[in-house]
């Protein structure tokens, strides 16, 4: 799923995931702020959104100088460290235009510029142009800008891509209603690929005031901490290859957190716990607070070096994640009450 889709422009991702669950839902429902809802038992109860989204982070082109050189803003949270000498692909209407992020040789650098810390702002695109007009007719303003970054499996069954936040969730809710081909279950399920969650979670916002959810698993991915310099003090232990992360916390829904957590003892699914204070940065803050509220949980794909073209996932943790989230659908009886109590959670 390379296909581009930067937070707020067309997501095609989600033309794929259509064509790929022909056969396998009842219906789809697009809306105008680009979300793609698959609708699986609409008449079952209750009605369970599963949320992924489908967007990335990217650049935007901004200006383009007298010598056809292309300045840029960033889409979402990117690093300006990772910027320098990057192969790029501009999106423009008559297709992509590749490019590369000039950066200075070390040989013609000054010893204070080696060590500056730098903005988005500071760097170009070349795309082999040496006029403004000849570049005008290549690319406009506004036009959206990845990185040039494929797919590529390492040792063992860990792949590494850009965008994989959160294309994987998008991949895993896919496979999950594949799961569920010839079952009988009671809820009603909607899928929503999401839009413009790294600018917002505007997406998630719109849809599920849409979909109007009794409950709703937020698919997305969180920061592993098995490599050299992040900290498990401060951030916990997550590692690629043991199981999806299930998050408690403030926002999570204990009822939800509760049911996912016997899921996933009683299908001998392997799992991790995530624990967090406040809001979870994810599709979860906005679905929750829709309309009255719903009955929300976040689920998460451990990932290595996000919001970079070399972000790397555990192949296993998607398959389990994706045995998790249909078990869980399987799982559900109708009139399951998911207003919290006392005895709501689990320690």
């Amino acid at each position: 799923m390379n296909t581009p889709s930067p937070s707020g422009f067309e997501y095609p991702v989600l033309d794929l995931v259509e064509k790929e669950l022909e056969g396998y839902i009842d219906k789809v429902i697009p809306d105008v702020t680009g979300n793609r809802i698959f609708v699986v038992n609409p008449s079952g109860s209750p009605k369970v959104m599963l949320a992924g989204h489908s967007d990335e982070v990217g650049l935007m082109v901004t200006y383009v100088n007298e010598k056809g050189f292309i300045y840029f803003r960033s889409i979402g949270g990117v690093d300006p460290d990772i910027l320098p000498a990057r192969r790029v692909i501009i999106h423009t209407k008559d297709g992509p235009v590749r490019g590369v992020i000039g950066e200075l040789p070390i040989h013609l650098k000054k010893r204070d510029e080696q060590k500056k810390k730098r903005e988005v702002s500071d760097f170009f695109i070349d795309i082999g142009l040496t006029k403004k007009k000849e570049a005008e007719k290549k690319v406009a303003i506004g036009d959206p800008i990845t990185f040039d970054a494929q797919f590529v499996r390492l040792s063992n069954d860990i792949a590494v891509a850009r965008a994989f936040d959160d294309r994987v969730a998008v991949f895993v809710l896919a496979e999950a209603i594949k799961l569920l081909k010839g079952k009988r279950f009671d809820p009603a399920v909607y899928f929503v690929g999401t839009v413009q969650e790294e600018i917002g979670s505007f997406g998630a916002r719109t849809s599920a005031f849409g979909v109007d959810p009794d409950c709703a698993i937020a698919m997305d991915v969180n920061h592993a901490t098995d490599y050299p310099g992040i900290s498990k003090e401060k951030y916990g232990d997550i590692s690629l290859g043991k199981g999806p992360v299930i998050a408690k916390g403030a926002a999570i829904n204990p009822v939800m957190y509760k049911l996912l957590l016997s899921v996933a003892r009683e299908k001998k699914i392997p799992y991790q716990s995530e624990g967090i204070p406040s809001r979870t940065g994810t599709d979860a803050d906005s679905i929750r607070i829709a309309r009255s509220g719903v009955a929300t949980a976040l689920v998460s794909i451990p990932n290595r070096y996000m919001h970079t073209p070399v972000e790397a996932v555990s192949l296993s943790d998607l398959e389990n994640s994706s045995r998790l989230v249909a078990e869980f659908i399987l799982s559900l009886k109708r009139g399951t009450n998911f207003i919290p109590t006392k005895y709501g959670a689990e320690g």
